[in-house]
C-alpha cells in the first residue's frame, strides 16, 4: 500500500515538472510564451512591470482562475484532488493541468506544502482572485444591462423567467397569475432604471405587487424571514449582552429567523395571533419547532451501549466500550455536552447510581472523576442565556456510599461554577432526606439546582410517568394567560372556563403538529443521540404539556372570589376543566397530554401587556409582584410553621393531585439564608409535600464570576458593581 502511494506521488511530481507537448495545452497564447522567455531587467521598474504583466497573464486563463477558486473554497488539496475538481479527469489532460498549476506556482499564487503534499492558495493568489471577481462584476455593470446579485454569492443577468419559476415553486401561484405579476414587476424594474439589483429587492417588489392585487396569502408564502441591517448592526454593537461569544451571536441570529418563520409560516394563524396578543405565550420561539423541551432518558443505557452517533458529529470521539473509570468519566462528560444540545430546557437522566456502582472500590477516585466530568462538560455552548439544564435523578435508599459520592462531587462543581447548568433530582420516596440534608443544604447555599420529589420529575415540576428505562420527550413551552381570559369573561366563571376550553383545543392541535415536525427531524438525525436511543422514534414516547399561569390572580383577583372554601372550589373546577379538555383532546390526537402549573418566562410579558390593555392599576390590584402566580410558592419562614394539616398544604396537595403531580412548588429563601435553616426546611417540606424546589439566589459578579451568598453592592475580587 505504501509503495503504491509513493509511486503515485512520484508520478504527480514527474507530471508537474516534465516538459510537455504544446499541442496538449490548447489555450496558451504568444504573450504568455514570450513573457516566460523574456530576460529579467536590471532596473526595479522593469522588474515590477514584468511581474505585474506575468500576473495578468495568469489571470487571462479561466482554467487558472478556476484552480484558484477551488483552492480558496476547499482549502489545501492533493494534486489528484485538485486535478479532479478542476475538471481535468482524463489522462490526456494531465499535461494541460500540470502546465496551469506550474504557472500558478511560479508566480507564487499557489504554494505546495511538501510535508503534507497539498496545494494551497497564497495571500497573493487571494488578492488576484478578488481582483478578477471585481473586474468581472464591473464589466457586467458597465455593459448597460441589468444584473442581479443573488443570495448564492453570484452576479447574473436579470431574467424574468426566474421570477415566474419562483412564484410557482415557492408561492404555488397559477402559471397565468405568475406571468401577470412578473410582467408588472419587470415593468417597474425597467421604469426605475436600476442597473444593479439584488434578490431581496426583487422579492420586495414582487410582494408589493401581490399585496396591491389583494393576494395576501401568496405574499405570505413568499415573505423573506431575517433581520434588517440595522438590527444586525445593533446586535454586533451590543455584543457584550450576548453570551458565548461569536457562537452566541450566531445562535441569537438563527433563533430570530426561526422564530419569525414559526409565527408567519408554521403556526396556525389563530395560535400565532394568540401568542402575539398574549392570550398565550410560547417560550423559545426559535427552537419550538426544532427541539423538544424536556427529555427523560437513561444514562446507564446510553453509556453502556457506547456512543453511536452514526455519521453525525464526526469531530466527537467515539467510545465504543466503557470498561475503566477513565473511559466512564470521558463518556459521561461527552454525553452531558451532547445531550444538552438536543433539548431546549432540560434533560433528566436516570440510573447514574447503578452505572457508578461498578466503580465503587475507590470512592475518592470516583468523586474526582465525577468532578472532572461535570466541569469539562460545562464548556458546552448553550443556545441562550437560559441554557439547557442536565439533571441526574438520585434515588435515596439505594447505594448510600455512591449517593454521597455524587453529592460531594456535585458540591465541588457548584463551588467552581458561577451559574451551574447541571442539576440534581433527589427522589426521597424510598429514602430519608435526613441522611443527606446537611450536604444538600450546603449545595443549595452555593447556588446548586436541586429538585426534591417522590417521582421522576423535571426541575420545573413536570412528572414523567413512563418506565424509567424508556426515553420520553415532553413538548411544552406553551403557557395560557388565565388573567387575560378572566378579564375577557365579564366576571362570569362559567364563561371563563368555556374560553379556557376554546383556547386549549387549537393550542393542542398546534402542539400535535409540532410533535410531527420534531419527530421527523429526529428521524433525519438532527438529534443523533435521540435518534439512536429511540430507534428513530420507534421506541420513544411523547407527551404534550400545557402550563396554566396566573390561576390565583384570575380566580381571586378578577372573578371576585375570596380565598376561602368556596373560592378554592372554583379554583379546583378551573383546573379540572383544563385536565378534562386535555384528556379528551389527547385521546382524539392519540397522544398523552399533561396540564401543569409551573414557571414561565411569559409571566412578566403577560402582566406588561395586560397592563397596557386593561390599565396598569387594574393589573397591580390583582398581583403583589411583577409576575402572575406560577405553581405554588411558600416563603421559608411561612413553611417552617406549617404542618401536613395546614390549610395551605392541604390545598397545595389537592391541586397537585388533580394535576397528577405536575405542580411546581417553590420554597423561596432569602440571600444568605443560614445552612442550618435550609436543612430544617427541606426536612420539613419533604414530610408534608410530594415535591418541592428550594429557590435561593446566590449573588454573582457579572464581571469576574466571583460568587458568594454575602456578596452585596461591590465585588471584593474585581471591585465591579455589576452583581447578578
Amino acid at each position: 500500500m505504501l509503495g503504491s502511494k509513493k509511486k503515485l506521488e512520484l508520478e504527480e511530481d514527474l507530471d508537474l515538472e516534465s516538459d510537455m507537448d504544446l499541442d496538449d495545452v490548447g489555450d496558451i497564447d504568444d504573450d504568455e510564451l514570450s513573457l516566460d522567455e523574456e530576460p529579467s531587467g536590471n532596473q526595479v521598474l522593469q522588474s515590477t512591470s514584468k511581474r505585474v504583466r506575468m500576473i495578468f497573464s495568469v489571470m487571462a486563463s479561466p482554467n487558472r482562475i478556476d484552480i484558484l477558486r477551488i483552492l480558496n473554497s476547499k482549502g489545501p488539496l492533493t494534486y489528484s484532488e485538485l486535478k479532479s475538481l478542476a475538471g481535468f479527469k482524463s489522462k490526456k489532460e494531465s499535461g494541460k493541468f500540470a502546465y496551469h498549476l506550474r504557472k500558478l506556482l511560479r508566480q507564487s499564487l499557489v504554494a505546495l506544502n511538501k510535508s503534507e503534499r497539498r496545494y494551497t492558495i497564497t495571500n497573493l493568489g487571494k488578492l488576484v482572485l478578488s481582483l478578477a471577481r471585481q473586474i468581472e462584476e464591473r464589466s457586467i455593470i458597465e455593459s448597460g444591462k441589468m444584473y442581479v446579485r443573488t443570495s448564492h454569492d453570484s452576479i447574473e443577468e436579470f431574467n424574468s423567467q426566474k421570477i415566474i419559476q419562483s412564484l410557482v415553486r415557492e408561492g404555488s401561484l397559477p402559471l397565468e397569475l405568475a406571468q401577470k405579476i412578473t410582467e408588472e414587476v419587470e415593468n417597474r424594474i425597467y421604469k426605475y432604471q436600476t442597473a444593479y439589483l439584488t434578490g431581496s429587492l426583487i422579492r420586495e417588489l414582487v410582494n408589493s405587487v401581490l399585496l396591491e392585487h389583494g393576494h395576501e396569502e401568496y405574499r405570505h408564502k413568499l415573505a423573506r424571514v431575517g433581520l434588517p441591517t440595522f438590527e444586525v448592526q445593533e446586535m454586533i454593537s451590543n455584543a457584550e449582552n450576548v453570551d458565548n461569544g461569536a457562537e452566541g451571536l450566531l445562535f441569537k441570529t438563527g433563533q430570530t429567523v426561526f422564530a419569525e418563520h414559526l409565527l408567519t409560516s408554521t403556526l396556525p394563524k389563530d395560535i400565532a395571533d394568540a401568542h402575539l396578543s398574549a392570550d398565550l405565550h410560547i417560550t423559545n420561539l426559535g427552537l419550538w419547532s426544532i427541539l423538544p423541551d424536556t427529555i427523560f432518558i437513561n444514562v446507564k443505557t446510553l453509556i453502556e451501549d457506547g456512543l453511536d452517533l452514526k455519521g453525525k458529529s464526526l469531530g466527537v470521539c467515539r467510545i465504543p466500550s466503557v470498561k475503566t473509570l477513565g473511559n466512564l468519566s470521558s463518556a459521561l462528560s461527552i454525553i452531558i455536552a451532547l445531550i444538552s444540545k438536543e433539548a431546549s430546557q432540560e434533560v433528566v437522566m436516570d440510573d447514574l447510581v447503578p452505572l457508578l456502582s461498578k466503580h465503587s472500590k475507590d470512592l475518592s477516585e470516583l468523586e474526582n472523576k465525577l468532578v472532572d466530568s461535570f466541569t469539562t462538560s460545562s464548556t458546552t455552548v448553550g443556545y441562550s442565556r437560559a441554557s439547557t439544564v442536565v439533571s441526574f435523578r438520585i434515588p435515596l435508599g439505594t447505594d448510600q456510599k455512591i449517593v454521597k459520592t455524587v453529592l460531594s462531587a456535585y458540591k465541588t462543581y457548584a463551588q467552581l461554577t458561577p451559574v451551574p447548568r447541571i442539576g440534581l433530582v433527589i427522589d426521597y420516596e424510598k429514602g430519608k432526606i435526613t441522611d443527606v440534608s446537611s450536604i444538600i443544604s450546603e449545595i443549595i447555599s452555593l447556588g446548586g439546582k436541586v429538585m426534591f420529589t417522590k417521582h421522576n420529575i423535571s426541575q420545573k415540576g413536570i412528572v414523567c410517568k413512563k418506565n424509567p428505562t424508556s426515553t420520553v420527550l415532553h413538548l411544552g413551552s406553551l403557557s395560557i394567560n388565565l388573567p387575560r381570559l378572566a378579564f375577557e369573561s365579564n366576571k362570569d366563571e362559567t364563561y371563563f372556563r368555556a374560553r379556557l376550553a376554546l383556547l386549549m383545543k387549537p393550542a393542542l392541535a398546534a402542539m400535535a403538529l409540532r410533535n410531527k415536525t420534531i419527530s421527523n427531524l429526529i428521524r433525519l438525525g438532527v438529534n443523533p443521540i435521540l435518534a439512536a436511543n429511540t430507534q428513530y422514534m420507534q421506541r420513544g414516547t411523547v407527551s404534550l404539556v400545557v402550563n396554566l399561569v396566573g390561576l390565583q390572580n384570575a380566580v381571586y383577583g378578577i372573578l371576585g372570589f375570596k380565598d376561602n372554601k368556596e373560592g378554592q372550589e372554583i379554583l379546583h373546577k378551573v383546573v379540572e376543566t383544563a385536565v378534562d379538555i386535555a384528556s379528551k383532546k389527547g385521546k382524539e390526537l392519540g397522544i398523552d397530554v399533561i396540564v401543569g402549573m409551573t414557571s414561565s418566562d411569559g409571566s412578566d410579558r403577560f402582566i406588561s401587556l395586560d397592563g397596557d390593555k386593561y390599565g396598569k392599576n387594574s393589573v397591580q390590584e390583582i398581583s403583589n409582584s411583577e409576575t402572575y402566580s406560577e405553581g405554588m410558592e411558600f416563603d421559608i419562614d411561612t413553611l417552617s410553621n406549617l404542618t401536613g394539616k395546614s390549610t395551605e398544604i392541604t390545598e397545595c396537595n389537592r391541586i397537585s393531585k388533580i394535576l397528577d403531580g405536575n405542580l411546581f412548588v417553590q420554597i423561596m429563601m432569602g440571600r444568605g439564608t443560614d445552612g442550618d435553616k435550609i436543612k430544617k426546611v427541606i426536612e420539613k417540606a419533604s414530610s408534608i409535600t410530594n415535591s418541592f424546589k428550594p429557590i435561593m439566589q446566590v449573588p454573582t459578579c457579572g464581571n469576574c464570576g466571583f460568587k458568594d451568598s454575602k456578596l452585596a453592592e461591590k465585588c471584593p475580587s474585581c471591585k465591579s458593581t455589576y452583581i447578578i
